[in-house]
């Protein structure tokens, strides 16, 4: 798929917030790239590549504008999978340093080949469990995990004094994570645009 179809799907993500040609370059070389893994390795269930883009690029694109703020300067995406939304976020934001925490081998294996191929240079891959990480971060992202709860409470020990824990779920787990994570301040969930119930929950630690 070519940048100019990806940026028209990304609109309504993006609400008015620009990307560069090199930008949307670099999306499409990891496009290109997960389409072609995804073929051998289960990276996500979404087969289409319109879809590919509209519900996994499109709501991580949308995190990246929401939550970028002159205080933040390094981010940890924990379970982060196929690269859901910290290798969008890295593409978003270039002067962040996102950290792909994965403890899967051929995930991690995988992410490692779009930061090379696509030339984002201001994220690296963590191979491991989030909790063997010793780094904290001013942004902690999480989506789409197994375990949330348990996931969410190990995310939210990586945050930082001041710093933020941001979720991409669904509107019926937001009483969850305010239940098991009480010590966070949160703000009202965010709706992602072209969703039924998915929403940007972002807590912010004392």
């Amino acid at each position: 798929m070519n940048s100019a179809r990806i940026a028209v799907l990304l609109g309504p993500f993006l609400e008015g917030a620009g990307l560069s040609a090199a930008q949307f370059s670099q999306l499409s070389s990891y496009l290109e790239l997960l389409l072609k893994w995804n073929a051998k390795m289960n990276l996500t269930a979404v087969r289409s590549p319109e879809e590919i883009v509209t519900r996994h690029f499109g709501e991580s694109l949308f995190a990246a504008k929401s939550l970028q703020t002159p205080a933040t300067r390094t981010v940890a995406d924990v379970g982060s999978g196929a690269g859901f939304p910290g290798l969008p976020l890295a593409i978003f934001a270039p002067d962040l340093q996102v950290t792909l925490i994965e403890s899967h081998n051929k995930k991690a294996t995988f992410l490692k080949e779009v930061v090379r191929a696509a030339g984002i240079a201001n994220a690296q891959v963590f191979l491991g469990r989030a909790e063997d990480c010793r780094q904290q971060f001013d942004l902690v992202t999480l989506r789409a995990v197994e375990r949330f709860e348990a996931s969410a409470a190990i995310a939210a020990s990586l945050v930082t004094s001041g710093g933020r824990l941001a979720l991409l779920i669904g509107a019926l787990q937001v009483k969850t994570a305010a239940e098991i994570l009480p010590e966070l301040h949160w703000a009202d969930p965010h709706p992602i645009p072209q969703s039924a119930n998915r929403v940007l929950f972002v807590g912010k630690k004392p």
